[in-house]
């Protein structure tokens, strides 16, 4: 049998990258949908029947989306502007606690730094996010993207973040190839749309890329604040909480408030914490 990682999935027959370099259009087997239905992503072991392949196992996934539907998610690129729309540490912080949630890397881009000045509150904001732990990449007009190419590489992304922030142009830039291969692919299911299930991942920087946003809705009404605050990086430090199931709020000797009354939390994402617990309590939708 053949191991290969699905990348196009389109109805029920799936184009499978071969580890050898190959890419087969393959179909599931009886006892692979009786199981679970393949993703793009998976990783498969494929076999051959009369010239045709077929996807006999998945293999075990380390997390999966929805919207798309796409399994073993390297991370999300969050593509926000610094300017024009202006940059939102909320909307920010909303969709890192949603990625990590999903057991996904959240990755930071801020884009169009070419039109701040240098004393922008833009740096602080930057800083922050760097000093707690995230990876942050910048870009703007004539900047080296070379960094942020090679953060695609051998990995599996979706793109998320501000409308207006310059997510196509950023792929564009980096793979001139990659708006001609997407547009072909839309004018192609144009015609079907109503009745074409259809997700995709394009190669770019040397890895993968969804073609559809991975966190278009910002919903909390679901989410278990208990399993949110285990999540966020921020909260990872080596001292405890008095009481196991502390959600650092309004519980006495909370390790987490003390770090961020010493600063070594940063009080921006705390307080963005404490407005989505607020949402989550109420059992109300964010957008």
């Amino acid at each position: 049998m053949n191991k290969g990682t699905i990348i196009k999935n389109i109805s029920n027959q799936y184009e499978v990258l071969f580890d050898n370099g190959e890419i087969h259009v393959c179909v599931a087997m009886g006892k692979v949908r009786l199981d679970k239905k393949p993703l793009v992503g998976d990783h498969v072991m494929v076999e051959t029947f009369e010239s045709q392949y077929g996807i006999q196992k998945i293999l075990d996934r380390k997390n999966y989306l929805t919207r798309p539907a796409i399994a073993n998610v390297d991370q999300a690129l969050i593509v926000m502007s610094s300017i024009e729309p202006d940059f939102s540490t909320t909307l920010v912080d909303r969709l890192i606690f949603l990625i990590s949630l999903a057991d996904i890397e959240p990755v930071l881009c801020v884009t169009k730094m070419d039109l701040v000045k240098e004393n922008d509150e833009i740096y602080s904001y930057i800083e922050d996010y760097r000093k707690s732990g995230y990876r942050v990449y910048t870009t703007g007009k004539d900047f080296d993207e070379s960094e942020i190419i090679a953060c695609f590489e051998n990995k599996i992304t979706v793109l998320t973040g501000q409308s207006g922030a310059g997510k196509s142009s950023l792929l564009n830039r980096i793979n001139p190839e990659f708006q001609l291969h997407t547009q072909k692919t839309s004018k192609a299911l144009g015609r079907g749309k109503h009745t074409t299930r259809h997700c995709e991942l394009f190669a770019i920087g040397n890895g993968w890329v969804a073609d559809t946003p991975g966190f278009s809705s910002l919903d909390f009404s679901r989410v278990d604040l208990l399993e949110l605050k285990d999540k966020i990086l921020d909260f990872k430090i080596d001292e405890e909480c008095r009481f196991r199931n502390c959600v650092h709020l309004d519980e006495p000797d909370c390790a987490i408030k003390k770090a961020v009354q010493d600063g070594r939390i940063s009080s921006i994402r705390y307080q963005n914490y404490k407005d989505v617990a607020m949402l989550i309590k109420q059992g109300k939708r964010s957008y």
